[in-house]
């Protein structure tokens, strides 16, 4: 039997990238998945399609987690679908850099209500489906909230909040029996890295010199932890950082 077997869980922003690799990783030990995307209900339906060849259970949801009625009909349907809750992964994000000069309201909010904002509706929402014995919540935030970047300011600032987050609903839940984590990667091969030019750019060459297992991330990475996580294997842990990075500090 598998480490997941019989659990269900929720991945926010699971059409690609990160999320998408903890969904399979997720999947592939057993769990029910709902692969929830905010827009490219195609990159979801690949996603659930591999996990369904796999002999993996699945199945895609679309929700902006940055809106209250979006994320109460992203668990109604998952509830359809596979009943309570055991495993919530907080994946749903966005970035953009740029310099101080260049920070807008409009850049702000975008970047707080998906990544701050859209969290904290999601696990609102989701807690109310765990069932009495519990669960787990783990929040992707990044190791830039400890080393921060120069044309960061905002996206540093949403992640230092999901570290807090993180911290603060640790104990806030643990008396529900629900353990809050957040795995923190370093740099990652996804779609969003290839097109914003950081695959085979000097950046990478610089974040793989930083990083002692000398290489560049992957989502499996990050999924298997996420699997480690949502497992029993880790009961005792609540309220932790984890810094995915290959032991870049």
């Amino acid at each position: 039997m598998s480490k997941l077997t019989g659990k269900v869980a929720v991945v926010t922003g699971a059409s690609k990238g990160i999320g998408a690799g903890i969904a399979k990783e997720l999947a592939a030990a057993g769990a029910s998945v709902v692969v929830n995307y905010a827009s490219s209900k195609e990159g979801a339906d690949r996603v659930v399609a591999e996990i369904e060849s796999k002999g993996g259970k699945a199945v895609a949801v679309q929700g902006d987690v940055s809106k209250s009625a979006d994320v109460t009909r992203l668990f109604a349907e998952a509830k359809t679908a596979y009943g309570s809750l055991d495993i919530l992964v907080n994946n749903a994000g966005v970035y953009q850099f740029g310099a101080l000069e260049d920070v807008t309201e409009d850049e702000f909010h975008r970047q707080f209500n998906t990544n701050v904002l859209g969290l904290l509706l999601t696990t609102q929402e989701g807690v109310k489906h765990f069932g009495a014995e519990g669960g787990s919540v783990i929040n992707i935030g990044s190791t830039i909230s400890q080393l921060p970047m120069p044309n960061s300011s905002i996206y540093t600032a949403t992640k230092s909040a999901v570290d807090a987050i993180t911290h603060v609903l640790s104990k806030e839940l643990a008396d529900k029996n629900i353990r809050v984590n957040s795995i923190n990667p370093g740099g990652v091969e996804t779609e969003g890295t290839r097109t914003a030019g950081v695959i085979g750019s000097d950046l990478e060459k610089q974040l793989i010199a930083q990083t002692p297992l000398g290489r560049i991330g992957q989502p499996g990475d990050i999924g298997t932890i996420a699997v480690f996580l949502a497992s029993p294997d880790s009961g005792w842990l609540t309220g932790e950082l984890l810094l995915a990075s290959g032991g870049m500090r």
